[in-house]
């Protein structure tokens, strides 16, 4: 198993300590392109909850989300708000989603995120 990005993990602690939510950045895992703002785990599992609760067919794993890991060590995800995949010449989907990424599949990165223009 490759060693994760030290640059990307100082990144993540950053984030979860709670200093900032305004992070911005673009990562390529998997072959997809993910682009957006990164979330303490702990907003992040909050907003999951609250949507899965206002669905009637997925409240019933709203609980999944409600519970905060306690993790020893650095962070190993990151978790992505109004998140986009690109593709193309469009962002999926187009208001942005919760995305949560794991660190070490993480092939490439840069600060900031990419959004699309018609100008």
């Amino acid at each position: 198993m490759p060693k994760p990005d030290e640059l990307i993990v100082d990144i993540a602690a950053r984030v979860e300590s709670g200093k900032s939510s305004q992070m911005s950045l673009t990562v390529v895992t998997g072959g997809a392109v993910i682009t957006g703002r990164l979330a303490p785990e702990a907003m992040w599992r909050q907003r999951v909850s609250e949507v899965l609760t206002d669905s009637a067919r997925l409240g019933e794993f709203s609980a999944v989300f409600e519970t905060p890991q306690k993790k020893d060590g650095p962070p190993t995800h990151l978790h992505f708000h109004v998140a986009r995949i690109l593709q193309g010449t469009v962002g999926i989907p187009e208001t942005g989603g919760m995305f949560r990424v794991a660190i070490e599949d993480i092939t490439a990165w840069t600060v900031g995120d990419f959004s699309y223009s018609d100008h």
